[in-house]
């Protein structure tokens, strides 16, 4: 009996009950249109700073779901850099940062373009610049090999643990993927969202890469995405979501997985956590139109490069109280030049004293602020 679906004789001949689909796929499409046509009605500004917001938010939760903590502002700085847009300073990025988002925008922005062997090659190339995955060395731009054992998805300690997936040998990597691709480039009748979903799971199943696979699925699903859109622009998350829902990610992957050709639980499960990302990008939108609002109000106001950056913390959502001792670390300055910018904010008008008091006083933007959603780095 088979442990895994590629076990399985023509294991990508996926099954799902059309019944069970048909209707939250019609009403995630339906809602989907409306989403963009709102997003696209936007003056470009207010929609450059979404989709910056967006993208953001992308590059840092598809790493967070791995386990890897990326710099907020360092994604930023890498993103606007790339898609030329001007947001006052911007924060140096390492190389591993600008690899996570170079991947990201060749998905979403080449979303027409074929995706290849070769491309794929280079995406992991980006993600692992050093040629390293933490200390550990791997081969980079290379299917994986079995030299070292079996691709095994495990966790707990050593001694007790839990082999959760075990992906195909090596040996049919070529084969799998050459497979994959044709399927991918493939004009069909299966709807695109659809595809995102399937292409999702076919990837990750496979496994081809020594390490990046999880993320360089998403990066595909993003791709079939905006296919499936006709647009470059990305106005919602999928990898938030997901980020919020990863224990219920991994467990539907995993059952999948060990369960037959019938997908039908991991596509309606797919469906309902991308329609929950159109609620983050009705957030996010909310967000990006208070934040305007915000700096048309103070366009006149002389804010130094440090006030203006923790300003748009706070208007993007700023995870806690912000203090003095916090302004100062962020800012990399001393306690007294943290005070005297937070001083000079309230002068204005534009921060108040947060009436809760306690040991430490914290501070908030005047007529509000955005909550944080998935926590921001601070």
């Amino acid at each position: 009996m088979a442990s895994y679906i590629h076990e399985l004789l023509d294991w990508t001949a996926f099954q799902w009950s059309h019944a069970d689909v048909a209707g939250p796929l019609g009403a995630l499409r339906y809602r989907q249109g409306r989403l963009i046509a709102r997003m696209e009605s936007l003056g470009f500004p207010l929609r450059d700073e979404a989709v910056l917001q967006t993208l953001t938010e992308d590059v840092v939760k598809t790493s967070e779901i791995e386990g890897e903590a990326l710099d907020r502002s360092q994604v930023r700085s890498s993103l606007a850099r790339r898609m030329g847009l001007d947001i006052g300073a911007l924060a140096p990025a390492d190389r591993h940062v600008d690899g996570v988002v170079d991947m990201m925008l060749d998905a979403t922005r080449n979303y027409d373009k074929p995706l290849t062997d070769e491309r794929l090659f280079g995406w992991h190339a980006a993600l692992f610049p050093t040629g390293r995955s933490g200390l550990a060395p791997i081969r980079v731009g290379i299917w994986r090999d079995d030299r070292a054992g079996p691709m095994q998805v495990i966790s707990g300690p050593i001694g007790r643990e839990r082999v959760h997936f075990e992906a195909p040998a090596a040996a049919r990597l070529p084969e799998e993927m050459a497979r994959f691709l044709a399927w991918f480039e493939t004009r069909e009748s299966l709807d695109p969202v659809l595809k995102a979903a399937i292409a999702h799971l076919w990837f990750i199943t496979i496994h081809p890469f020594e390490d990046g696979n999880g993320r360089m699925a998403r990066a595909i699903a993003d791709m079939a995405l905006a296919r499936s859109e006709g647009t470059p622009q990305r106005f919602y998350s999928m990898s938030s979501q997901i980020r919020r829902e990863r224990s219920d990610y991994y467990a539907m992957l995993e059952s999948t997985q060990k369960g037959d050709r019938d997908i039908t639980l991991w596509l309606t499960w797919f469906l309902a956590c991308l329609d929950r990302a159109f609620d983050g990008a009705e957030e996010m939108l909310a967000g990006v139109l208070h934040a305007a609002r915000f700096w048309e109000e103070h366009r006149d106001a002389a804010f130094n490069l440090r006030q203006k950056d923790m300003l748009i913390r706070l208007l993007e959502g700023f995870t806690g109280k912000l203090t003095a001792s916090k302004w100062a670390k962020i800012q990399k300055c001393s306690p007294d030049t943290a005070l005297r910018d937070i001083n000079d904010l309230i002068a204005q008008g534009v921060l108040m004293r947060d009436a809760g008091g306690g040991r430490s006083t914290a501070y908030l933007l005047r007529g509000g602020q955005k909550s944080a959603v998935g926590g921001r780095t601070q």
